[in-house]
């Protein structure tokens, strides 16, 4: 992930507890596609802070199949950017950060957003895969991620409207072309706010361009060895902006109503499942609301995730916003885990868990109760690369650790 949002104030974590009682009594009887979107987050944190933890552990660390694919446990490590590529290629940095959280005990080590074009890009430092020459170091990561007992997983993106811009650490957002930037290309020629400049509005063959961009992207994640690929259809990037009616004004075929601006983001869904292997898991990380008046929604997204099961798309990575810089998101610890178990129960598909995942009870707790597959952490294991280990201990539960590192492990 690469829009990720700060840990929660105490004082919103307050306001959850003062409103927690006002909406404990509703948990059970309101569907979350009728309430206001401010309230997902509160309906999760009051069961949270209202049940007593369970004194039955493991599910956390129990195996998790996906077609031929068996992941050792249910932790897996968001896709983070790196902002630390020239020309797309990975570096030794990249296999480190990424293989640490192998070493670290993670069952899926998902790439950063890695750009299916020059033009997809987020910053000029972000990972590609548009040319053959980057398979070979990620080949190599691969291989290692695959070395330590975790799947490798490679997260493919364009960056629509919000690409051109400096890493975050440079403390600028739009890079002009006299700056390092370049042509920014949408559904609709609509800037993410005053500080962008406006994308151009994509012709016909712009789009059929971007779809054969993503195939030959799947194709060579395939040779470089990964075992998962996650199509990128979220926080405000630009398949999310085909998706969402805030970003997509379009009157041909790629616009209008539901139908029209899922058009897209299914055509390559379906393009992916065809041309991944069939014993290998395919992912999609969506954005389940705006967090917007008259912007994409769970209803929505619960109607899409229907249409990415009958494709074959394996889990729906569920997070939520992005889309413009200034929604109201009520931020707290498992913010977004209501999305995740909506879509998995009425969509019937897997659903991972994402946002401000960050102890292991809570991350045991949203599983055991069935509110999703599995939960992907991200910051946490910036903080932490070995945050299973802490968890396994913390659960009591005996995780095997690399023989190299087994004479550090705590005697029982």
């Amino acid at each position: 992930m690469c829009r990720r949002f700060d840990s929660v104030p105490g004082h919103h974590l307050k306001k959850f507890k003062r409103r927690s009682i006002q909406v404990n009594n509703l948990t059970r009887h309101l569907r979350l596609s009728k309430i206001n979107p401010s309230d997902y987050a509160l309906l999760d944190a009051s069961r949270i802070l209202q049940e007593k933890p369970t004194s039955i552990m493991g599910k956390l660390f129990s195996p998790f199949r996906l077609r031929d694919l068996t992941f050792r446990n249910r932790i897996f490590v968001s896709p983070m950017c790196q902002y630390s590529s020239q020309d797309g290629f990975a570096t030794d940095w990249h296999l480190v950060h990424l293989g640490s959280r192998a070493v670290g005990g993670a069952a899926l080590v998902m790439v950063e957003a890695t750009a299916v074009s020059p033009e997809g890009r987020i910053s000029p430092g972000d990972l590609g895969i548009w040319s053959d020459d980057h398979v070979t170091k990620l080949s190599q990561i691969a291989q290692f991620i695959k070395d330590q007992g975790a799947a490798p997983g490679i997260q493919l993106a364009h960056a629509g409207r919000k690409g051109s811009t400096a890493a975050p650490w440079e403390k600028q957002d739009f890079l002009s072309r006299s700056e390092g930037g370049w042509e920014t290309f949408a559904p609709s020629s609509i800037a993410f706010d005053k500080k962008y400049a406006a994308p151009t509005e994509m012709t016909l063959t712009q789009i059929a361009k971007v779809e054969d961009d993503f195939q030959k992207a799947i194709q060579r994640s395939l040779a470089a060895g990964f075992q998962v690929i996650e199509l990128h259809m979220a926080h405000g990037y630009l398949l999310n902006e085909f998706l969402s009616p805030v970003t997509n004004r379009r009157t041909d075929q790629f616009g209008g109503d539901f139908s029209g601006r899922t058009r897209l983001p299914l055509k390559i869904a379906r393009s992916a499942r065809d041309l991944w292997p069939q014993e290998l898991p395919v992912f999609l990380r969506i954005s389940a609301t705006d967090w917007v008046e008259r912007g994409w929604d769970l209803p929505q997204s619960i109607e899409f995730s229907k249409e990415l099961k009958k494709i074959g798309i394996d889990l729906v990575d569920c997070s939520s916003g992005g889309i413009i810089p200034n929604a109201k998101i009520p931020m707290g610890p498992g913010f977004q885990v209501p999305f995740a178990d909506t879509i998995r129960r009425e969509s019937e598909i897997a659903t991972g868990a994402v946002g401000d995942i960050t102890e292991p009870q809570q991350a045991e707790e949203i599983l055991r109760r069935d509110q999703a597959d599995a939960v992907f952490i991200g910051r946490e294991f910036l903080r932490n690369p070995y945050w299973p280990i802490q968890a396994a201990q913390e659960l009591n539960f005996n995780l095997n650790w690399p023989k190299q590192y087994e004479r550090a492990k705590p005697q029982t």
